[in-house]
Parts: C-alpha cells; sequence; structure tokens
C-alpha cells in the first residue's frame, strides 16, 4: 500500500497542474504597471526639476490677454511676474518685472538678473490697476508732498532734487526726489533711504496713469534713480505697448 501511495505522488509530481491563465494575466500586468511607473517618474523628475530650476519664472513667450478695468493689456508670460497671473482673463492687478536696460522677461540669458545672482540691480517691477486717485504722483506733488516734507531740498543725482519728509508725514525711512521733465509735469518719486535703501531691489517707486483708467506703479533700483529721465520714458512707452488699442 505505501509503495503504491508513493508511486501516485511520483507521478503526479511529472505532471504538474497547469498555471491558470488569469494569474499570468496579472503578472504581466503588473510589469506592464511597473514599466509605465518608470516612464512617468523619469518624466515627472525632469519636469520637477525645470520647475525647480526656474524657481518661479518662465521663459514662456505666450502673449496673454488680461482685462483691468476699462484697459486689455497683451502681455508674454515671461513678463508676467507670477505663475498664477500668467493666463488671459479679468483682474484687478497684474504685476510684471522687466530688465533693464532691454526691457524684456526672463529668460534663460537673464536668469543671473531675475534670481539677483550678481552684484548689479537691473530688474524693473510694474504693477497696473485701475486708477483709483484723480492724480498720480506728479500730480500730488504741489497739493500733498509740498506740505510733507521740510526745506528746499538738496541736490541730487542726475538734476534731480531730494526733499526729506516731515516725522508727522507717516514717511519714514523715505526720502522724495523730483526732476523737472521735458513737459510742465515734473518727475516724482519715493525712495527708501539709509539701510532700507541698500537692502531692496528696488528701492524707489513712482506711479503713472495711462490708457482709459488705468494705474501704473513702477519700481526700480537706488542705483537708476540718476538715470530718472531714460528710465521714466522708457517704462511709460513699454507700458503703452501693453495697451490693446480698439
Amino acid at each position: 500500500m505505501a509503495l503504491q501511495f508513493a508511486s501516485a505522488i511520483m507521478a503526479h509530481a511529472a505532471y504538474p497542474v497547469p498555471v491558470r491563465s488569469s494569474f499570468m494575466l496579472k503578472v504581466f500586468l503588473t510589469f506592464v504597471l511597473l514599466a509605465l511607473l518608470s516612464v512617468a517618474i523619469s518624466i515627472g523628475g525632469r519636469m520637477v526639476g525645470r520647475t525647480i530650476a526656474m524657481a518661479g519664472h518662465t521663459d514662456d513667450l505666450t502673449v496673454h490677454d488680461i482685462v483691468i478695468g476699462k484697459d486689455t493689456l497683451a502681455v508674454p508670460a515671461n513678463m508676467i511676474r507670477f505663475d498664477a497671473s500668467r493666463r488671459s482673463g479679468v483682474t484687478q492687478r497684474l504685476d510684471l518685472y522687466l530688465n533693464w536696460p532691454l526691457l524684456e522677461g526672463y529668460s534663460n540669458e537673464a536668469r543671473d538678473d531675475f534670481n539677483h545672482t550678481g552684484d548689479t540691480r537691473n530688474i524693473l517691477f510694474l504693477s497696473f490697476e485701475e486708477r483709483m486717485m484723480s492724480r498720480d504722483m506728479s500730480g500730488r506733488l504741489e497739493p500733498i508732498y509740498r506740505a510733507l516734507v521740510e526745506g528746499t531740498g538738496r541736490p541730487g543725482p542726475g538734476g534731480l532734487t531730494v526733499y526729506s519728509f516731515s516725522e508727522k508725514s507717516g514717511y519714514m525711512d523715505e526720502i522724495l526726489i523730483v526732476g523737472d521733465g521735458d513737459t510742465d509735469t515734473p518727475f516724482v518719486a519715493r525712495c527708501l533711504s539709509g539701510d532700507a535703501s541698500r537692502e531692496s531691489l528696488a528701492a524707489c517707486e513712482r506711479d503713472i496713469h495711462l490708457g482709459n483708467g488705468l494705474s501704473l506703479s513702477y519700481r526700480m533700483p537706488a542705483e537708476l534713480a540718476g538715470s530718472w529721465r531714460d528710465v521714466d520714458a522708457a517704462i511709460r512707452e513699454k507700458a503703452e505697448s501693453f495697451i490693446v488699442k480698439r
């Protein structure tokens, strides 16, 4: 009996039961899934790596039509400062950044400028909003700023006159710079002073009116204050080129 039982087992081992096709299918699908996952990780890794390298910038030149109040701006994506704003549509505020003197957006060649890795500060920051005040900064000089500054001012770079704000003005650690423009409209800007100016990427701020109802505030490095005529004219021309004419 024992001999017959052993013989039966050996016979069974010699003819194993076939593996079911469903099991083989699962094994095949598992290998396919792992292969696809490996490809996805590879592609995703390259995309994440590029995103990290770009540090929030983009070299995309796609032009977006952005509506602010009564005006429409056509701006390439690489000039738009924040990723969430790089799309067409309606918004209340649009922030741009451009390098000086080219007035171009981010590119691989200009990455050091936009990442502020060098000693030179040459990035201009522009903010478009719907106009809320009847006067821009130049128009506020006589009715407002004259009452807030002290003395007659002192000479500054590029023919500017530099004024100190009074303690009661509310503009602590700031100065007012004024230049005689080519027209009857003076150049007027507020700049940080002292340590605040040295630490800021764009210490001087000015706002102007343009379009059908836009207010443009732009900030520039203090080092460019002496070139205010060229900077102001170039920014105004560039900003107006964004406005879609109807």
